[in-house]
């Protein structure tokens, strides 16, 4: 890695410990993937600052700030299934695949699930697969440990809290799509849901269907 690349991953790094955020794990997996791999070109000097980032299909690539505080919510372990709704540029699937056992990433635009495969075939990264589906449906006859929402919804849909397994995790921004959201997470105990609210975001909806254009 560059030496400015290196630089701007320590001072991200940095931010998180300052942020109370310490685990060693998220910060290798921050170290393996190069953001700059996943960022629009025109915003590359600009990797791994503070902020969000337009990217393709009219859609945000999230902070790296508020994808570490999103991940470590998660509390992803080795043996762990994700499933990841909402590819984007696949940054947040690339550092799952350090995390986790297995990851796989749904995405309603065509156009962002082919570029997130490439990307991630240029990592090498095996365990993420990414797939062209309504997310809000999930996948069926699935189970999976992680679940982790990347679109504004007013409530989980059913078919994501079937698929989350016994002690498993969600970690959604729950709210209307036109404001702002409570990044919010629900660990499955039994049949109920424990709900802890986090802190506030602004993402955009999660919509439903398959975008067929795009």
């Amino acid at each position: 890695m560059p030496t400015d690349k290196r630089e701007a991953v320590a001072s991200l790094l940095l931010r998180l410990r300052q942020a109370g955020i310490m685990e060693q794990r998220l910060f290798r997996a921050f170290e393996a993937i190069p953001r700059q791999n996943f960022v629009p070109i025109i915003f590359l000097d600009d990797s791994y600052a503070r902020g969000a980032f337009p990217i393709e299909c009219g859609q945000i690539m999230t902070s790296a700030d508020q994808v570490a505080r999103c991940l470590l919510a998660l509390d992803v372990t080795s043996k762990d299934r994700v499933l990841e709704v909402g590819t984007g540029s696949g940054y947040q699937a690339a550092l799952l695949s350090h995390l986790g056992l297995k990851v796989t990433s749904v995405d309603r635009f065509r156009t962002l699930v082919e570029k997130a495969r490439m990307r991630l075939d240029t990592l090498k990264i095996t365990n993420v697969l990414v797939t062209h589906a309504d997310g809000r449906d999930g996948l069926p006859n699935a189970l999976f440990d992680r679940i982790i929402i990347n679109g504004a919804i007013p409530e989980i849909p059913k078919h994501l809290i079937d698929q989350v397994a016994s002690n498993g995790i969600i970690v959604a921004p729950i709210g209307p799509g036109d404001g702002a959201q409570k990044m919010t997470k629900l660990v499955k105990i039994g049949s109920r849901f424990q709900v802890e609210e986090m802190f506030d975001v602004r993402m955009q909806p999660l919509k439903a269907g398959l975008a067929k254009a795009i």
